[in-house]
């Protein structure tokens, strides 16, 4: 009688909760057919068994708290057992179209066996989502069990902190079960739902051994693959998308460092790894941290110290955070406590400009856009991008290297009901001012009703937030990491002037300029800034064109 025991599901890795038993007394195993599912801090994953024999005795229960090494499941691995598990396969196989005379007869049932499972139910994950994201909200189920979908079709609606994005199907077929709910939290490579895809070509069978559990479906999105930086056991599973930090470099580390680092505002890829080939552990990150909060002295972050029960004094309503909240609140805490801020204002005459901008606005028109104060804002931040190279950067402090960018994205702050979100318009500084215009009215208009995409949000180097249509004189935006700066306008008003020493009604723009102090310098800041109040106080200081 041989034992079963949960084996190693990776670093820092050491139990899971039990959420699906797939095997029962009596059934026949065979290596690497999955025999539990189990849900560890990042994902679901599938355990596979490791060795061919029947079932005589299962020790665990669902729900339960399963111990890497606890002994799982008694399994008797004697010849019958054997025999009995090639039986059982084989009976679930359909006939084997006649063998070719040239064919190796042995190959026939391998074949047939890989395309039986091809052409079975199809287990969809969750996908990659992008750069950083780890997980989105369910906010709806685009469909019910025995619905039929097409390629592509979507299948849930998924709320993460960029907007909205739906997961659509990877191929057509019927839905036969649906595993999440609205309102859940789901983490990439979760299984979402199962379909038969039975119409779906069965691709080239491989000479392995049979499985009675068809290998799960690839992603429905297609993402970029990283190898696994160790090699467990289980797998999460098959072609499932795994966990995979998007950045230049393959970051080796489990997910609970990942999750430990973005819950203390650590970027898990500046940590440097003790461990064999530079994987990173839990000690690392925390050392990394202690180091950046002992550098920062008084700025350096605390935990968060515990609430009162405010319901002694009267009613109270709790209310989680949305994913999009959540989010925001990990990247500001770890912008604002990894990044030494400096705020330098300005304010610039604008009088001009908004008599140029109703004159011109008409041209704007005509081609179908609105020409808005932000759009012409973006239009001069263009310009002085290219004219400041390190506003337009990033710093590497691992590698100790700074990152000039040549091209010139920036980033418009929008205030929707879901949260703060902020598409990217690309290459403003070889855009003309309609062409602006026209985008930044699309991208708003997308961005509001949740159909801004990922991508429409992914690969910004600059920063515009502009609170002028709600008031305010000024404020203090924080930096977007790993940007190094950002620019906050505040509502124009007019106030008495001294022009040539007559005393005038000027229209006065407040501005705000938050910045990295390990990149720019003060008297670089302050030069920026001017450079946009020149360009916005002088219509025709920037060739705009039509």
């Amino acid at each position: 009688m041989a034992e079963f025991k949960l084996p190693d599901l990776g670093e820092n890795i050491e139990a899971g909760e039990v959420i699906n038993i797939l095997v029962a007394v009596g059934d026949a195993l065979v290596e690497d057919q999955p025999v539990i599912e189990l849900e560890t801090d990042k994902a679901v994953i599938e355990v596979p068994s490791s060795m061919s024999g029947t079932v005589t005795k299962v020790l665990i229960t669902k729900g339960e708290q399963a111990q890497v090494g606890q002994v799982l499941f008694l399994v008797d691995a004697g010849d019958q057992a054997a025999g009995s598990t090639t039986a059982a396969v084989a009976s679930a196989i359909p006939e084997a179209p006649a063998a070719s005379p040239d064919a190796a007869p042995e190959s026939q049932p391998i074949v047939a066996a890989a395309a039986a499972a091809t052409r079975g139910s199809v287990d969809v994950y969750l996908p990659e989502l992008g750069e950083g994201i780890h997980s989105g909200d369910v906010v709806d189920i685009l469909v019910s069990v025995g619905d039929s979908v097409e390629e592509e079709q979507g299948l849930v609606e998924l709320e993460i902190d960029k907007g909205v994005v739906e997961m659509p199907a990877p191929s057509a077929g019927v839905i036969t079960a649906i595993h999440v709910q609205k309102g859940d939290s789901a983490s990439i490579g979760q299984l979402i739902v199962t379909l038969d895809a039975a119409s779906v070509a069965a691709p080239a069978a491989t000479p392995v051994a049979a499985s009675p559990t068809p290998t799960p479906a690839a992603a429905p999105v297609t993402a970029p693959t990283t190898t696994p930086t160790t090699s467990p056991t289980p797998v999460a599973a098959g072609n499932r998308p795994g966990n995979h930090e998007a950045s230049s470099r393959p970051v080796p580390a489990a997910p609970s460092v990942r999750r430990l680092a973005r819950e203390i505002g650590v970027e898990v890829s500046s940590v440097q790894g003790s461990g064999p080939g530079g994987r990173i552990s839990e000690a690392d990150v925390k050392g990394h941290s202690k180091s950046l909060h002992e550098n920062r002295g008084p700025h350096a972050a605390t935990s968060a110290a515990p609430l009162p029960d405010f319901s002694k004094w009267g009613d109270v309503e709790r209310e989680p955070f949305s994913n999009v909240r959540r989010i925001t609140a990990q990247r500001m805490t770890a912008s604002w406590s990894t990044i030494p801020h400096v705020t330098q204002f300005d304010q610039c005459d604008v009088t001009e400009l908004e008599l140029w901008r109703k004159e011109f606005g008409k041209q704007v028109e005509k081609a179908g856009a609105k020409l808005t104060p932000t759009a012409i804002i973006l239009k001069v931040a263009g310009a002085a991008l290219r004219k400041f190279p390190q506003f337009n950067a990033s710093i590497d402090m691992a590698g100790e290297e700074i990152i000039y960018k040549k091209y010139c994205h920036i980033g418009v702050a929008v205030d929707t009901k879901r949260g703060l979100l902020v598409p990217v318009i690309r290459d403003v500084d070889r855009k003309s001012i309609t062409e602006i215009s026209i985008e930044l009215g699309e991208v708003a208009e997308k961005t509001r009703t949740g159909k801004i995409t990922i991508d429409d949000m992914q690969g910004g180097s600059f920063t515009v937030s502009n609170l002028g249509g709600i008031g305010g004189t000024a404020f203090t935006p924080i930096v977007n990491a790993p940007e190094v700066a950002i620019l906050g306008v505040a509502r124009g008003s007019t106030q008495p002037v001294y022009v040539d020493g007559q005393l005038q009604p000027r229209m006065i723009m407040p501005l705000s300029l938050s910045y990295d102090h390990r990149v720019i310098d003060g008297a670089d800041g302050a030069r920026f800034l001017r450079y946009i109040c020149q360009g916005l106080e002088s219509p025709y200081f920037l060739a705009f064109g039509g």
